[in-house]
């Protein structure tokens, strides 16, 4: 057991250090542009990546918010159970996130979807969506890349393949953008 909690660390480091740096600057400043025009950012991934796009959503539209004294205005679309669920019985599940997209979105504003294999159809579906709309798009994904690295105009991958050590290694990136609004890191 030992050995494979330090292996397991070690692999996690790896992990973390094949975060590109200046694409989340990047991003961070998409996130400060957003925030100074008004744009919605909504985030969104399923599994464990919903809960880390809930989880974002919380921080950046609370703790962000609180910080700058401006509200950023976010939403997690994986979080109507309801709705969710209508659209996937009445339509299709590879539609859940777009369809909710199609009532919400508009020009200019953000999607983010993070997912660890990058080719999970309804996700897919709403990134070309936001691109055929004219939204900006960023991506968070594992090192198998998927459609999302090429569909996505701003893409973070982490170099592995392991789902526990990408979802840490989004979750960690996601408290770096808002931590960048809370510590006030000079965007």
């Amino acid at each position: 057991m030992k050995q494979w909690i330090h292996d397991y660390i070690d692999q996690q480091k790896k992990a973390l250090d094949s975060i590109d740096g200046i694409q989340l600057e990047k991003i961070a400043g998409i996130l400060k542009e957003a925030h100074s025009a008004g744009r919605q950012i909504f985030v969104f991934g399923n599994g464990g990546s919903a809960a880390n796009a809930s989880h974002f959503a919380t921080d950046l539209g609370k703790g962000s918010s609180d910080a700058l004294g401006k509200r950023f205005k976010v939403l997690s679309i994986n979080d109507n159970v309801s709705w969710i669920t209508a659209i996937g019985n009445d339509y299709s599940y590879d539609d859940i996130f777009k369809r909710q997209l199609e009532n919400y979105a508009k020009e200019g504003d953000i999607v983010l979807t993070m997912s660890v294999s990058g080719n999970s159809p309804n996700l897919v579906n709403a990134v070309t969506w936001a691109n055929e709309n004219k939204l900006q798009s960023i991506a968070l994904v594992g090192g198998k890349r998927g459609a999302l690295a090429e569909l996505a105009t701003e893409v973070i991958v982490i170099d592995s393949e392991h789902y526990g050590r990408v979802e840490d290694t989004h979750m960690g990136i996601c408290h770096m953008l808002c931590y960048a609004f809370m510590e006030d890191a000079g965007l």
